[in-house]
């Protein structure tokens, strides 16, 4: 466990010397510089996750995803689901490169995503420590190919937030074709338009419909019969829609205190609106495995939340310790519970570091 605390405590120690960047009047939040403390953490994250050595509940079905690409080539991994990945497998087996090179460049993709999107707020390091217990542990260790999507999924988000609509796809259908599940975020760029808004559904529908085809069409009968008529359950998919649940109602009710430029104000209330509703359902059936995948895609969410909540209820551009502690003791009980009582935890410990497996 010592590395997964040491995971959040870094950021969070960090974010007790820091206070909220300025807003910009007319272009909001721009992002943080890349500094060198920011290039250090994309490393330590890329190596941390990407050296992980049998850590994660789907570390065996990576390893078969790996050894079947020995029998694929470049033509018959592009016809395959998630061809991104697949070409990522076909690449490690060709150089030799085995897991930890799959894995270290899932690393990279994901951690540059979650960077750029932290960087894009106004509380860079508490979104950083707020995206530790969750996102980064659960999700960027334990599910290869979604967490590179949800990387790339971030950059889009950032993308679409300052109205670049075009980045915003094309960061998706990036994300996509490493899992196909990436595909449904596509509509938000309508939703969440605030201009042209009916050239901007048409044009983002012509395009969704286009990367349904290409992507998702020929897999749906197998997703409703896995998904829905084999009624998957995925264990504490209520209680990670609930973790949804809580910014999604914190933002409906703060928004106006959020300051935030009205593009990215509309985007988060659709991204608020939409985890509401998936916590609906979730709680409604018993094929929970599908919400729990498509509510992996707002766990951005709680990084926006919660990293402009000090100031959206304490004082605008002060330290606001008293609430930053709490959303760090928040997330530290989350780590917490999670590391010791998950059903699924003990495929997560203890952390094996792949270089020092190696005798």
């Amino acid at each position: 466990m010592v590395m997964y605390w040491l995971m959040f405590l870094l950021p969070a120690g960090y974010v007790l010397n820091s206070r909220s960047r300025a807003s910009h009047p007319l272009l909001g939040y721009q992002s943080e510089p890349l500094n060198g403390a920011w290039v250090a953490l994309c490393v330590f994250l890329t190596l941390v996750i990407g050296y992980r050595f049998e850590v994660g509940g789907d570390w065996g079905a990576y390893l078969h995803h790996l050894a079947q690409a020995r029998y694929d080539t470049i033509n018959s991994a592009l016809a395959k689901d998630d061809p991104a990945y697949r070409l990522l497998n076909l690449l490690a087996v060709t150089q030799g490169w085995g897991i930890a090179g799959v894995n270290l460049i899932s690393a990279f993709l994901f951690s540059v995503g979650l960077i750029a999107f932290c960087r894009s707020l106004s509380r860079p390091w508490l979104a950083l420590a707020v995206a530790i217990p969750y996102l980064v542990i659960v999700v960027a260790m334990g599910y290869t190919r979604q967490s590179i999507a949800l990387g790339l999924s971030m950059l889009g988000l950032v993308a679409l937030a300052r109205k670049n609509n075009l980045w915003f796809v094309v960061w998706i259908i990036c994300a996509a074709a490493f899992h196909k599940s990436a595909v449904l975020l596509l509509p938000i760029a309508a939703l969440a338009a605030t201009r042209n808004k009916y050239w901007t559904t048409l044009w983002v529908g012509v395009v969704s419909l286009g990367a349904y085809f290409i992507f998702l069409d020929k897999s749906v009968d197998t997703l409703y019969t896995n998904y829905i008529e084999a009624r998957y359950e995925s264990q504490g998919a209520i209680i990670r829609a609930a973790m949804n649940l809580v910014p999604a109602c914190l933002y409906l009710a703060l928004r106006k205190r959020f300051n935030l430029q009205p593009a990215e104000a509309n985007l988060w209330r659709w991204i608020s609106i939409i985890s509401i509703v998936l916590f609906v359902v979730a709680i409604g059936i018993t094929a929970t495995t599908a919400v729990d995948r498509i509510a992996l895609y707002m766990l951005p969410l709680q990084l926006v939340v919660f990293s402009y909540l000090p100031d959206a209820m304490g004082r605008r551009g002060g330290r606001n310790n008293v609430l930053t502690l709490l959303v760090l003791l928040y997330y530290a009980i989350v780590q917490f519970v999670w590391l010791n009582y998950a059903v699924h935890a003990q495929y997560w410990l203890p952390y094996r570091f792949l270089p020092l497996e190696i005798r």
